[in-house]
């Protein structure tokens, strides 16, 4: 329900709630009214049928005293009774029998009488007189005069106006505490929404508001949600913006470098060949050595050669050159080449290879690179030394096989985990992050895949997924 639909019908409830209180106030006033207004009449009937009784009467002794004692509860005062030559004949009050009225003056009926006839009433008393003519048959015998005082009307207005003085401040009274309340729960929220602007406007975008209602306000808190959420989109999308220039940059810079390089890894390759010759013919009993030496020289130059041509064609498709080939075999071309470094490092190499492993149909150079990365980084991640097992089985999965390359380091953050296969990432001093990247590449090439699994402190184990036959990447 709308916020303008609520206040509306507040007012109409609270106007229907007053009406209704003084209606049913006023109807029980009337109720009261008519009630004493019948006990006065029936008293004033009964007063005059006792003068009547009076006047008519030969007997001595009146009755008006008496009945005057029980009277006076519903405001009848004084009852005088008079003869047709304006003589009090009898009176409740003894002291004005004998006393005469001016006819003329006496009006019939009912009216109020003047307070110099009765001094003793209070300020707030109203005296009324009433005087009926007592006629039997056709003759005149005379008048009744009573005096009353309308004293518990009164009081009854007075009592039922307070009552709806009363009750029309109740209703307002809870009408009041309602329209507080509701100002509070309405206030409450668009003072929470406040806060959170300022939080959103210095820059918090974490805020969420949890919408409470169907009416403005929960309108405005949705918005609100949508406004911030679209400014998450907006930061995550600058961001990316930021990082694919800055990729854009590097990428630039890198392929500048590595076409820079290539021309020395040339004239070593050369150089190497040069020296090869010169160094056997001075030398024939070191042939085999210098000749042993030369070709791993020329090997490591023609790896780097094609790592530099892979890192600058990094955003082209890769082609690859299959052939069937053994695990084992693989491994023995590409760890000799690091026997050394490992040495150094005082890494170990452990091999757990199936006795059934069948020959792998993939690019040797291409998967030679990712072996060395996986070792590297392993290395690199004990710098107080350790081992690096490498496993490889046959997997669950029917035509492919599963190689697995764990290390005892430091392991990986979690919230870094996500990251290490992004380019130009990378939590080392060295190095420019592309190894897992082009690693990663490599692989889903081949149609495979990898995964990552690591612990702070307790190492970390990559696992390729790689098909027996030929696949479409």
């Amino acid at each position: 329900m709308k916020l303008n639909a609520k206040l509306v019908l507040i007012m109409v409830s609270l106007l229907i709630l007053v009406m209704l209180t003084l209606f049913l106030l006023n109807q029980y006033s009337q109720n009261d009214l008519v009630e004493e207004i019948q006990d006065s009449s029936q008293e004033i009937s009964k007063a005059i049928q006792l003068s009547i009784a009076d006047l008519t009467s030969e007997a001595e002794h009146s009755r008006l005293m008496e009945y005057l004692q029980k009277a006076r509860s519903k405001g009848i005062n004084e009852i005088n009774i008079i003869d047709i030559e304006g003589e009090i004949i009898d009176s409740s009050s003894p002291e004005k029998i004998g006393k005469r009225k001016d006819l003329k003056k006496l009006e019939k009926g009912i009216r109020k009488s003047s307070k110099a006839e009765h001094g003793a009433t209070i300020l707030t008393q109203k005296p009324y007189e009433v005087v009926v003519p007592v006629i039997v048959g056709d003759e005149h015998w005379g008048y009744v005069q009573i005096n009353m005082l309308l004293d518990n009307i009164r009081d009854i207005q007075r009592v039922n106006f307070i009552k709806r003085l009363m009750a029309t401040s109740m209703v307002f009274a809870v009408g009041i505490a309602f329209t507080v309340y509701l100002a509070r729960r309405y206030t409450e929220p668009i003072q929470r929404l406040v806060e959170e602007f300022k939080k959103v406007s210095a820059g918090d975008l974490s805020v969420t508001l949890h919408v409470e209602s169907n009416d403005e306000i929960g309108e405005l808190a949705q918005g609100f949600n949508e406004m911030v959420e679209k400014l998450r989109e907006r930061e995550v999308l600058e961001k990316r913006l930021y990082e694919a220039e800055h990729l854009s940059r590097v990428g630039q810079l890198s392929s500048g470098i590595a076409h820079e390089i290539r021309n020395p890894l040339n004239y070593i390759s050369l150089a190497i060949d040069h020296l090869r010759n010169e160094v056997v013919s001075q030398c024939p009993d070191r042939a085999d050595e210098v000749t042993a030496l030369a070709d791993k020289i020329r090997e490591e130059v023609r790896r780097a050669n094609y790592m530099v041509v892979n890192f600058m064609s990094y955003g082209r498709p890769l082609k690859l050159r299959k052939g069937h080939i053994t695990y084992d075999d693989l491994l023995g071309r590409t760890l000799p080449v690091l026997v050394d470094k490992l040495a150094e490092q005082r890494v170990t190499i452990v091999k757990e290879l199936a006795a059934d492993l069948p020959p792998l149909y993939l690019d040797a150079e291409l998967m030679r690179n990712c072996i060395t990365n996986f070792i590297t980084n392993g290395g690199q991640a004990m710098p107080e030394g350790g081992t690096i097992t490498l496993g490889a089985v046959i997997d669950s999965q029917p035509g492919w096989v599963k190689l697995t390359f764990k290390d005892q380091g430091s392991g990986i953050l979690k919230e870094d985990i996500e990251k290490v296969f992004q380019p130009y990432f990378t939590t080392k001093d060295v190095g420019v992050g592309l190894g897992l990247a082009i690693t990663e590449r490599i692989i889903k090439a081949h149609g495979g895949e990898i995964l990552v699994a690591s612990q702070p402190g307790e190492g970390t184990t990559f696992t390729v997924r790689l098909p027996l036959e030929e696949t479409h990447a």
